[in-house]
């Protein structure tokens, strides 16, 4: 089983779980290869570490601890994400979305419906969802490959922004790192130094209606160095990068651009320990410097961990947010079936904050 879980429910989760179990218990050997250690620690009997292609320890997860683990996985101690918090100044909103509908282009897609919602600035909002309930179509509208007719129903530090495009939305501020690392992240045959161009500032990098591409390798330097980026360079082709490292590439090219908002989906999907923590503190310090920040993830141990509010999509549909003092997991996992009559606060202070 690869990373079975990835699209599951909490409740799902330990489902699936005491079924595996069953399963063993009845003589059934059970492969079962994750990225999330915690679950390997709570469901398996023996692990192998891989490394880059390569066994690098062997070891009884019930008898080791997440860290040891994650020690083998990367070669080094895993560095604790350094709390970063906002500096003491008043909170204006950023990004604004207001009553959001929109009939889903794709015939497998999901069709939005009525959302609202906004993020301030200091602040990280968390959109949780089992994959499939309406995220890359919320992605899309935001970054703003797709537009909109009405131009009131996005907000970019107060000004109408639905029917601009993704350029426009940039230049208010606006920065994205989509799902997609190859294809919508970067385009896999050119080196970093040109996909850091497809997103950096146009004004400057040009002189005269010519590219300063003296500007541009530097910005991709320095992606490289501040992000931990292992690979050749800043020639390397984005596609001879692993996929933690292009991660860490595209995340620090938008980070570096110092956005007003940025909108980040998945931002640590399928990457080792160490890379997801080097994201998440980028996300954090992005935060602490006044950015608004929407971080739509189907790992909700990562959104507890990242944000201050946590809202749920299901089937095209946003809850409520709740605040960070407020966050239950099974409450959470629950409003990802769409049951949003079992209310997601566990209190009723959390219940008016998010009427």
């Amino acid at each position: 089983m690869d990373e079975p879980t990835s699209v599951l429910t909490p409740q799902a989760v330990e489902s699936l779980f005491v079924t595996l179990r069953k399963l063993a218990a009845d003589g059934c050997s059970i492969l079962y290869i994750s990225h999330k250690l915690e679950e390997i620690r709570a469901l398996c009997e023996s692990a192998t570490i891989m490394r880059a292609g390569k066994v690098t320890g062997n070891c009884d997860p019930r008898r080791e601890s997440a860290s040891a683990m994650a020690r083998m996985m990367i070669g080094a101690d895993i560095q604790a994400i350094r709390p970063a918090r906002p500096a003491a100044e008043a909170r204006r909103e950023r990004l604004a979305v207001r009553g959001l509908t929109l009939k889903a282009s794709d015939i497998f897609g999901t069709d939005l419906r009525d959302i609202s919602f906004s993020v301030s600035s200091g602040e990280i909002l968390g959109i949780a969802g089992v994959s499939g309930n309406g995220q890359q179509e919320l992605l899309a509208v935001l970054s703003g490959e797709t537009t909109l007719a009405s131009a009131e129903t996005i907000n970019i530090d107060g000004k109408p922004a639905a029917r601009l495009d993704a350029r426009q939305r940039r230049a208010l501020g606006l920065c994205s790192v989509p799902e997609d690392r190859l294809g919508r992240g970067a385009i896999p045959s050119l080196p970093l130094t040109e996909n850091a161009l497809l997103t950096f500032n146009r004004d400057e990098v040009l002189r005269a209606g010519f590219i300063r591409f003296d500007t541009v390798r530097d910005f991709a330097e320095r992606c490289i160095q501040q992000f931990g980026v292992l690979g050749g360079g800043p020639d390397a082709l984005a596609d001879s990068l692993s996929g933690g490292n292009l991660q860490k590439f595209i995340v620090g090219r938008e980070v570096l651009q110092e956005p007003g908002v940025l909108v980040v989906a998945q931002p640590t999907w399928g990457v080792d320990v160490g890379a997801a923590v080097a994201i998440r503190q980028a996300l954090l310090d992005l935060r602490a410097r006044g950015a608004a920040v929407l971080v739509i993830s189907e790992e909700l141990d990562e959104l507890m961990e990242l944000a201050d509010r946590i809202a749920v999509m299901a089937g095209g549909k946003l809850s409520p947010p709740i605040p960070r003092s407020e966050f239950d997991r099974e409450a959470i996992g629950l409003a990802m079936t769409g049951r949003w009559e079992a209310p997601v606060p566990t209190t009723e202070a959390a219940r008016v904050h998010s009427t």
